[in-house]
């Protein structure tokens, strides 16, 4: 659970908060927070503190490194299997061998969500 701590720490001083001022803002009671560098927290706890941040409750446990939150537009179902599209889009490379931007990422998902939504019309 360290790691859980360490990215709610991370995140909260990104937004310039401290341990302290985020658990008052969640409602919790003193030191709940810091109590996660030992114990489980709920689910339910964890999936508010993901909420508050806006990040996938994946990311906070570090099942994944991508703090984003998938939604449908970023996979599809292909021969049975679920795709996750912006990660397809990532590794991609430009065609000078170049890593993808952010932008090229999102707009590569996009494309990719239109293709299979439509694909999948017929």
């Amino acid at each position: 659970m360290f790691l859980t701590f360490e990215r709610i720490k991370e995140l909260a001083k990104n937004q310039g908060l401290s341990l302290n001022a985020l658990e008052e803002k969640l409602g919790y009671s003193r030191n709940t927070l810091y109590s996660l560098k030992k114990q489980k927290a709920s689910t339910e706890r964890m999936q508010e503190i993901a909420d508050y941040f806006n990040v996938s409750l994946d990311y906070l446990l570090g099942r994944t490194d991508n703090p984003r939150i998938m939604t449908n537009d970023e996979t599809a179902l292909v021969n049975g299997q679920v795709i996750d599209l912006r990660k397809a889009a990532a590794s991609s490379m430009l065609f000078d061998g170049k890593p993808l931007d952010e932008d090229d990422i999102d707009f590569i998902t996009a494309v990719l969500s239109a293709h299979f939504k439509n694909k999948n019309k017929d």
